[in-house]
């Protein structure tokens, strides 16, 4: 039973898993495939403007954010 108070449900692990393995199977045709990539080149760039944080950690972070907001909008 999912709490509707509770902001992160324990499936989002699981609709995030299903997620990646359908960008991988479809590839650019699939429709999250895109903001997840512009999300991670933006996130990359935002790093390489900030002095604490190295672009790898920004590719992921801005690539994370976009899937999460792809599965729960």
């Amino acid at each position: 039973m999912n709490d509707p108070n509770k902001p992160i449900d324990n499936r989002i692990l699981a609709d995030a898993l299903d997620e990646v393995k359908a960008m991988g199977k479809e590839g650019l045709s699939h429709p999250s495939a895109k903001p997840v990539i512009v999300g991670g080149a933006l996130g990359a760039l935002a790093a390489g403007i900030l002095p604490v944080v190295t672009w790898p950690i920004g590719l992921i972070a801005g690539a994370g954010f976009m899937l999460y907001k792809r599965i729960r909008p």
